[in-house]
C-alpha cells in the first residue's frame, strides 16, 4: 500500500503497510521499463531500488546494511569516468566498459554478503516470536469488597487481595517453503494467572479457577482450563495469477478506496480488544486476481470482521473508458449467534449487492452508486409508532433499495465535498471507512432506514486548516419509545429487522482547526502516532449535536461474558457536545509527548437516561529508553464495553505505567523487552 502525494509539480510515494516484510512482489505497472513491461500485468515493486538489504537492528534500532549483486555491479559502472580528457571516450569505449562489467562476480560477491544475513535467520523455518510476560500484582485499599461467588467464572474478580502473580508466554513460528509463500503461526502458553488485578477482564482470564456448584450443594474448583491457545495466524501466497491472505485474529483493511462506497467489507483491526475480549475476528482469507482476472477479490470466512456471520463477498472492479465500475456481492451463509462484546453484536442473516461508479473530471470528483441488501428479511413485521400509537407493517421489496452520491473538490488551498443518502429499512450497509480531506468525527454511519446529508471544506492559511463539518440524518421509520401502549416496546435488533440506534434523528455540526508545520508527515495518517515529526501539531474540534429523539433498544451482555439481552428502552433526547484536542510534540530524536484530551456530554448505550459530563486525558512520553503513559479521567465510564452499557461512571480513574526498555520504545502500546511499574 503506498500514499501519493502531490507537492512542487512532482507525485511522491510512500510506502506505508507491510514494512517490516522484504516483499518482492510486483506490485504496480511502469511502461517506462520496456524488457520486462507486459501490459496488464505489474512489473514494479518499491524493494526494486534497493542496492543493499537490512539485517537486524540493534538496541538502537540502527540496521546493519548487507551489499546486494546490484550494489558491486553499480560500484563497477560507476568507475567509468566520461569526462576522463586523458583517454578518448565515444560509444564505444562505453560500450566496451559495460560489456566488462561481471554480473555473475558480483551475485557471487552478494552471497557472501547474503550468507552472513541470513545467518541471523533460517530461511525456511524460524521462531518468529519469543515473547514472555511476567506480571506481579498488589491489590489493597479500604474501600474494595471482594466477592465470594465465582460460579460465573467472568466478572467476581478480584477475589482476594494482597500478591499474586501472571506468566504468559507467546512462540511464534514463521514458514517460508518458497520465496513466495509465508506463514505463521503464535500460540499462547499460560502459567499462572492472578486472581487479584483490578482489571477483571484480561486475555489470560481464559486461564483462572472456577468454582461451579454441583447438584448436591458442593463446590468444586476448576483449574489448568485452556492453558494452550493459538494466539494467532496468517500466512501470504503470491501466485503469478493471485494473491491469496489468510488471517486468524491478525486484521485486514477495508475495501472502501477500491469502489466498495457503501463499505459493505469493513476494516477490522481492533488493537489490544480482540485481546481484552478474547474474540476470534478477523478469521477468514483474502483473494486478489491478477492478469487476466485483475480486479478481481473474493472475501471468505467464519468471522471476517468482528460480530459478523460467516459470509463470502466478492468485488469486481473494471475501468470502462474514464468511468471506474466496481460491484460488490455479499452473502451471509448461516445466523451467528454469540459475541463477546456488545459493540460486536451480529446483525441479522443478509444478502446485498452494490454498483459503483466513479469518474474524475478535473479535480472534481463523484461517487455514484446504488445498494440492493436485506432481502432475507422479507415479510418480517415490524412496530411504527405514529402520533402515541403503535402499528405493525412487514418489509417488503421496496425496503431493500437505496442510493447514494458524494461529490468532492481537491483545490489543494480549499477542498470542499458534499454527499446524500436514501436507505430502504433494511438496505444497510456499513460505516464510512474512508478519511476525506481530513480528520472529521461526523460521517455517514452507512445503517440502513435513514436519509441524510453531509457537507464539509477545508481551507488552508499557511500552516493552518480550518475545517467545518454538517451532518443531517432522519430515519425513514422512527424508534418506538419506551412506555408506549402495549403491545408496543423499543426495537431491538435481536427480535426485529431493523432498529434506529447510529441512524438516529440529528442535526449535527463541527468545528476543527489543524496546525501542522510538517504536511509530508499528515496529521490524520493511520501511523500518525509513529510518523509525526513536528516539534509541535495540535489539532482541536468541537462537535455539537441537536438529537430531538431516543432510540430503540441497544443490546447488552450479561457477566458470564455469552448471554445477549435487550435494554428496556434506550437514553432520551438531548443535545450533546464534545471537544477532542489531540498534541503532538517531537522536539528531537530521543524526547517526545503525544496527548489527547477531550470533554464534553455523553449517554450510555443502555437504557440509564443519566447524561454523562466527563473530561479526559491520555499522554504518552518517551525519552531516550524510557516510556511514561498516564490516563487521567473524571466522570467517566470505566475501560470495558458493559460501563457505557450500564452507564457506569467513576468520579476519578488514574492510570500511570513507567517502562524501561532495551532498544528504542515504541509509540504505540506494543510488546517490547521492558521492564516497569503500573
Amino acid at each position: 500500500g503506498f500514499t501519493f502525494q502531490f507537492s512542487d509539480g512532482w507525485w511522491k510515494y510512500k510506502q506505508n503497510e507491510n514494512l517490516e516484510v522484504h516483499d518482492a512482489n510486483a506490485s504496480w505497472s511502469n511502461g517506462g521499463y520496456i524488457k520486462d513491461y507486459a501490459k496488464g500485468e505489474n512489473n514494479m515493486n518499491e524493494e526494486w531500488f534497493g542496492i543493499s538489504a537490512k539485517g537486524t537492528p540493534d538496541a538502537n534500532g540502527l540496521y546493519q546494511e548487507f551489499p546486494r549483486s546490484a550494489y558491486y555491479a553499480l560500484k563497477q559502472a560507476h568507475q567509468f569516468n566520461p569526462y576522463d580528457s586523458s583517454s578518448l571516450v565515444n560509444s564505444n569505449t562505453v560500450k566496451n566498459h559495460f560489456n566488462q562489467i561481471n554480473i555473475a562476480d558480483a551475485q557471487l560477491r552478494a552471497r557472501g554478503d547474503q550468507a552472513a544475513l541470513k545467518a541471523e535467520s533460517s530461511d525456511k523455518l524460524k521462531i518468529s516470536n519469543l515473547r514472555a510476560d511476567f506480571n506481579t500484582y498488589n491489590t489493597g485499599g479500604s474501600l474494595i469488597t471482594t466477592p465470594k461467588d465465582k460460579t460465573d467464572g467472568y466478572n467476581s474478580y478480584p477475589t482476594q487481595q494482597g500478591f499474586d502473580h501472571t506468566q504468559s508466554y507467546y512462540i511464534g513460528v514463521e514458514a517460508n517453503p518458497t520465496s513466495n509463500m509465508r506463514a505463521n503461526v503464535n500460540v499462547n502458553i499460560l502459567g499462572n494467572v492472578a486472581e487479584n488485578p483490578i482489571d477483571q477482564i484480561f486475555y489470560e482470564n481464559r486461564g483462572r479457577s472456577v468454582e461451579v456448584l454441583n447438584a448436591d450443594g458442593t463446590t468444586t474448583q476448576m483449574k489448568d482450563l485452556n492453558r494452550v491457545q493459538i494466539y494467532s495466524a496468517s500466512y501470504h501466497w503470491n501466485h503469478k495469477w493471485f494473491d491469496l491472505d489468510g488471517f486468524y485474529r491478525t486484521g485486514h483493511y477495508h475495501w472502501s478506496y477500491e469502489g466498495d462506497i457503501f463499505g459493505l467489507y469493513p476494516e477490522a483491526n481492533y488493537g489490544p480488544n480482540i485481546d481484552i475480549y478474547n474474540g476470534e475476528a478477523p478469521f477468514g482469507f483474502e483473494f486478489a486476481g491478477k492478469k487476466a482476472i485483475n480486479g478481481l477479490k473474493i472475501a471468505f470466512g467464519p468471522e471476517l470482521w468482528w460480530g459478523a456471520n460467516p459470509a463470502v463477498l466478492v468485488k469486481y472492479s473494471k475501468k470502462v473508458g474514464k468511468f471506474d465500475l466496481t460491484g460488490v456481492f455479499h452473502e451471509d451463509l448461516d445466523q451467528r449467534g454469540t459475541t463477546q462484546s456488545s459493540f460486536a453484536i451480529p446483525q441479522p442473516q443478509t444478502r446485498r449487492a452494490t454498483l459503483a461508479v466513479q469518474r474524475k473530471f478535473g479535480k472534481l470528483g463523484i461517487d455514484l452508486g446504488g445498494i440492493w441488501a436485506g432481502q432475507p428479511l422479507n415479510g418480517r413485521t415490524f412496530q411504527v409508532y405514529r402520533d402515541g400509537n403503535v402499528y405493525q407493517d412487514q418489509i417488503n421489496n421496496q425496503d431493500n433499495w437505496g442510493g447514494k452520491v458524494k461529490f468532492t473538490y481537491a483545490g489543494g488551498r480549499f477542498n470542499w465535498y458534499a454527499q446524500g443518502a436514501a436507505m430502504g429499512l433494511v438496505a444497510n450497509g456499513g460505516a464510512d471507512n474512508t478519511q476525506t480531506f481530513t480528520g472529521w468525527r461526523l460521517k455517514d454511519s452507512g445503517s440502513g432506514n435513514q436519509y441524510n446529508f453531509l457537507t464539509g471544506f477545508t481551507f488552508n492559511i499557511g500552516n493552518l486548516q480550518i475545517a467545518p463539518n454538517f451532518l443531517w440524518q432522519k430515519p425513514i421509520e422512527g424508534p418506538v419509545p419506551f412506555g408506549s401502549p402495549a403491545p408496543g416496546r423499543p426495537r431491538n435488533i435481536l427480535e426485529d429487522p431493523f432498529v434506529v440506534r447510529a441512524n438516529r434523528e440529528q442535526t449535527a455540526g463541527e468545528i476543527l482547526f489543524t496546525y501542522d508545520p510538517t504536511p509530508a508527515t499528515w496529521m490524520y495518517s493511520w501511523d500518525s502516532d509513529k510518523t509525526e515529526d513536528a516539534k509541535f501539531a495540535i489539532s482541536a474540534g468541537f462537535v455539537y449535536r441537536h438529537l430531538p429523539t431516543t432510540q430503540d433498544a441497544a443490546i447488552g451482555i450479561l457477566p458470564d461474558g455469552r448471554t445477549t439481552f435487550a435494554f428496556p428502552g434506550a437514553a432520551p433526547a438531548k443535545d450533546l457536545w464534545e471537544v477532542n484536542t489531540r498534541i503532538v510534540s517531537k522536539l528531537n530524536n530521543d524526547f517526545g509527548i503525544i496527548a489527547n484530551i477531550y470533554g464534553g456530554t455523553a449517554q450510555a448505550n443502555g437504557s440509564d437516561t443519566r447524561t454523562v459530563e466527563r473530561v479526559g486525558l491520555d499522554l504518552r512520553t518517551i525519552y531516550k529508553k524510557v516510556k511514561f503513559i498516564s490516563a487521567v479521567k473524571f466522570n467517566d465510564w470505566g475501560p470495558y464495553d458493559y460501563h457505557r452499557d450500564y452507564n457506569l461512571t467513576f468520579p476519578m480513574q488514574l492510570i500511570g505505567d513507567l517502562s524501561f526498555e532495551i532498544g528504542k520504545p515504541e509509540w504505540w502500546i506494543l510488546p517490547g523487552t521492558r521492564i516497569g511499574v503500573r
